[in-house]
């Protein structure tokens, strides 16, 4: 009994304690003017070097910083016209709710990270913005005029795109989604000892673990923890190596170099020196991801993505990209490729599926692939759907990937002649790229050696 009584004892005396403390803190807010809890308790936290608990949510465009004005009259005025404090029931104020929504986050470790800051933001606007309320001469003071609030001078579009839920997502179509190009060296969570095709493999990953430690595990069990490692490792990367993400250059990212390095040279004794994290990278895994293939293409597109937002870069919707490839198992191989394509020049595929009401071809694609002529005249990748209406592709994916009905379906082909790729791996050829197109049908399987075969002699004008 005496053991079972301890603890609880314990966790009573702490209870009171804290209990104690928190009667001791709002009794003294009580006593405070609005002015005085915006001296000792807004103002700390506007002078603080550390990121607010916005960054939980948002990568870039907002900050609680940004809410807080030179004086507490012009903060509550620009809260209060910005609908963000109800002065009849101040509890309910949407600068609270905003505050409180990081509990929400579905990621635990960001939730526990970030709980300390987020608590004592909250605490500190919720005492300010009753103590403001329940002053009258301050509740009704006149609108500020002409003034627009810092805060204000991203369109929401923009600041819904910042939001870190959204990076996460993108993340898992664009680099997530092609992981096991990088299996089994990279991806311990997907290795099953209970599957004997994967005893070699995990052999050869607890070698790797035990030569170069815990940085060998780039993909983390969930896109948001592999996230969350990637962005920590990148911030102070050690000396003599690149960051895995590279926001300042994001095409010498490791990320991307890693996969599309060949194998360490070999030393006088035919031995393969260390691998090189930074120029000229070499990779011990060898060729993973082609320079131009789909998955070159899509790791590209994300690490600009994220470069822009954690940069802040975004100001304008016009400026951000569409964001909206699913990632698919089947495959679309075009074979027999005219001769006038020359040898590694990159190929884009689009898909348009037939519209049975109108009686013609979508104008918007609904799938694309990417990828480059291969020396026995082939063009191969795996697609990527288009979320649209005529798509038909939802919003969210739901992280089991995503696959094009059976049906008809016409291929236009566009070929980079200028290497506008090189210059700008996110982009889409244009009409000017165009080549030709031809119909497939039936049914889409997936996987390479089940791919969708084209004759690329089928293609015409």
């Amino acid at each position: 009994m005496v053991w079972f009584l301890y603890p609880v004892t314990s966790v009573l005396i702490v209870f009171s304690l804290a209990s104690a403390e928190g009667l001791a803190t709002d009794d003294a807010d009580r006593k405070s003017t609005p002015i005085e809890l915006f001296e000792q308790r807004i103002m700390p936290v506007f002078r603080s070097p550390k990121p607010s608990s916005c960054v939980q949510c948002h990568l870039a465009s907002v900050d609680l910083k940004d809410y807080i004005l030179p004086s507490h009259e012009q903060t509550f005025v620009s809260l209060r016209d910005e609908g963000l404090i109800d002065v009849k029931n101040p509890d309910a104020s949407k600068i609270l709710k905003l505050i409180e929504m990081g509990e929400k986050d579905l990621d635990r470790g960001a939730r526990l990270i970030h709980a300390r800051t987020r608590r004592a933001e909250y605490d500190a606007f919720a005492a300010w913005v009753k103590a403001c309320c329940s002053d009258p001469k301050i509740r009704d003071l006149p609108s500020l005029k002409g003034f627009i609030p810092v805060h204000v001078r991203k369109p929401d579009r923009v600041i819904e795109f910042t939001r870190r839920n959204r990076v996460v997502d993108s993340f898992a179509r664009n680099v997530w989604s092609q992981r096991m190009r990088c299996f089994p060296c990279h991806t311990p969570h997907e290795l099953d000892e209970s599957n004997l095709k994967h005893e070699k493999a995990i052999v050869r990953h607890k070698e790797l673990e035990q030569k170069y430690g815990q940085r060998i595990n780039i993909f983390r069990d969930t896109p948001e923890t592999t996230l969350r490692h990637l962005m920590v490792s990148s911030r102070n990367p050690r000396t003599g190596r690149l960051p895995l993400i590279n926001a300042a250059d994001p095409a010498k990212s490791l990320l991307i170099l890693k996969p599309t390095s060949k194998l360490p040279k070999k030393d006088t004794d035919g031995n393969f020196e260390n691998p090189s994290h930074a120029e000229p990278v070499s990779h011990m895994g060898g060729l993973k991801i082609h320079v131009n293939d789909q998955s070159y293409k899509s790791f590209m597109a994300w690490i600009h993505d994220y470069s822009r937002v954690i940069g802040d870069q975004y100001a304008s919707p016009d400026e951000l990209p569409l964001d909206n490839w699913y990632p698919s198992m089947q495959v679309l191989r075009l074979k027999n490729v005219p001769e006038n394509w020359e040898v590694l020049s990159s190929v884009q595929l689009f898909v348009h599926a037939w519209d049975d009401l109108e009686k013609s071809w979508q104008e918007q694609p609904v799938a694309f692939t990417q990828g480059t002529v291969t020396p026995r005249r082939m063009v191969n990748g795996a697609l990527f759907l288009l979320a649209s209406a005529d798509a038909g592709v939802q919003d969210t994916w739901d992280r089991e990937g995503s696959t094009l009905p059976t049906g008809r379906y016409l291929i236009k082909t566009y070929v980079d002649r200028s290497g506008r790729l090189d210059n700008d791996p996110a982009a889409f050829l244009t009409e000017a790229d165009y080549f030709g197109q031809a119909t497939v049908n039936d049914i889409w399987k997936e996987g390479f050696r089940d791919a969708k075969l084209l004759d690329g002699m089928l293609l015409k004008k």
